[in-house]
This record gives structure tokens, sequence and C-alpha cells, in this order.
């Protein structure tokens, strides 16, 4: 039993449990090219989530891993047999009613590790802060956490080598030989504002790639995944040292 991880622990540890902050991992059910699971962002944030906790456990702070939430955005993957969307009004309302538990029960600071590109917490933490003044709310997009220079060399950001190469040292079993993988070729929009990022629309996911994956997948390996995931996990982890240990009363200098 890791007594961070709610799914293992007991009320016989948790009836006098200190929780100093919540972590909420949220992924998404999807297909990630020929060769990775669709649970791919699932295990990867429930992974990060208790790695980084584990570390931060083990230097005193009091933090809890809630379960993992399955299902995230996926509202340009509607023809993608089986990748299960839930919209952000669905998370806003999963959202708000976890905040309520812990609001009550005196645990107010949560952080949503996020391992999933559709989802978009912003604007929603933004709305249920306004009705929850006492909680402190944040979103860590782990894969964001570290740079990718110096571990991995192809570009792409759906399941791609870094993705790719997670998932072969967490789970090689889940994974298809990198033989079977697409190349991840991505199709560009025209519209050079969108490309350039000072302009936004949703990519329509059948359109911009045929194997469902953006980014060439076919160098990962498990040796690099291991090293990033350890880069992750140290960094994250003492993010949820500071975050346990802040006065949110007191967080600007």
């Amino acid at each position: 039993m890791r007594p961070y991880i709610l799914e293992e622990t007991n009320w016989k540890f948790i009836k006098d449990a200190k929780v100093e902050l919540a972590v909420l991992p949220w992924g998404a059910t999807e297909a990630h090219n020929y060769h990775l699971p669709y649970g791919t962002d699932n295990i990867q944030a429930e992974r990060i989530a208790a790695a980084a906790a584990g570390i931060a456990w083990d230097r005193g702070a009091k933090v809890m891993v809630l379960p993992a939430v399955p299902f995230g955005v996926n509202t340009g993957q509607a023809d993608i047999l089986l990748d299960l969307n839930i919209n952000p009004s669905t998370q806003t309302a999963i959202l708000s009613d976890i905040i309520q538990v812990l609001n009550r029960q005196g645990i107010f600071k949560l952080i949503i590790l996020n391992g999933h590109g559709g989802n978009n917490f912003v604007s929603i933490l933004r709305e249920l802060g306004l009705c929850y003044p006492s909680m402190f709310l944040s979103v860590c997009n782990w894969y964001q956490a570290v740079e990718r220079a110096g571990f991995f060399a192809a570009p792409g950001d759906h399941a791609d080598e870094m993705e790719s190469s997670v998932m072969l040292y967490l789970k090689p079993e889940w994974v298809l030989p990198l033989t079977e993988a697409g190349d991840g070729a991505e199709k560009k929009l025209k519209i050079k504002a969108f490309t350039e990022k000072w302009a936004w629309t949703e990519r329509r996911w059948s359109q911009v790639t045929a194997d469902t994956g953006t980014g060439d997948p076919r160098a990962a390996t498990a040796e690099k995944g291991e090293r990033y995931f350890k880069a992750v996990t140290e960094k994250i982890g003492q993010l949820f040292i500071e975050l346990a240990a802040c006065d949110i009363n007191d967080l600007y200098a």
C-alpha cells in the first residue's frame, strides 16, 4: 500500500490523515497510432502522478493522488472508432463535484495532472475558482514539464517518439513492435496564421493523419523513456512539494 494513492489506501489510514495537496490525474481514451494502446494517456498520467507524489511524500509532503479520470475532450476525433469524448461542460461538472468534496473536507489545494492535449482546463478552473474562492486550483501538463531536446530527436505531439518511449518503459507488453507503427506523418493547415499559432482552430484528426499519430515513433526506446520519465517525475515531484508547503494567501513576492 502506498499511503499517498487513494485507490490503494484504506479508512484505517485515511481517517487520521492530513492532506495538504490533492492530485487528480486526467487522461483520455483514444487511438495512438497503430502500436500504442487506447489507454496511453491514462497510464502515463497515473504513473507520473504516482511517481511524483512518491518523491514528494518521501520528502515530507502530505499529498494524495485521486483516481484518474480516463475520458478527455476528443471532439476533433468524432469519426475515429471508440475515441471516447466528454465535453468541456462535462469536465466542468465533474471537477465541480470533486472540488466541492475537497473544499467541504478542508483540502484546499488541487492540481490536475493532465496527460491529454485535447484537455484544456484553464477556463474551467477560472470559472470554478470564482465558485470556490478558498480553493487553490491549478493544472500541470506533464508533457510540457521538461524540454524534449536531449532526449528525443523526432518532433511530434501524439504517439510520437516521446510517448512511445515512455510507454516502452512503463508498459512494454501493451506496445506493438515499432515495425507495426505508422510514420506519424501530419498534414498542416494551409492557412498560415494557424501554423504560426497566433490563430487557432481544432484539428480534424482523420484529415490530419492516416494512422492517428503525429510524429514518427520509430526511434523510440525504453531507455529514452526511462530517462525522460525520471526527469519529469523529479520536476513535478518538486512542484508537489512546493504546493503542499505553500500558503495560498501568500503566493506572490
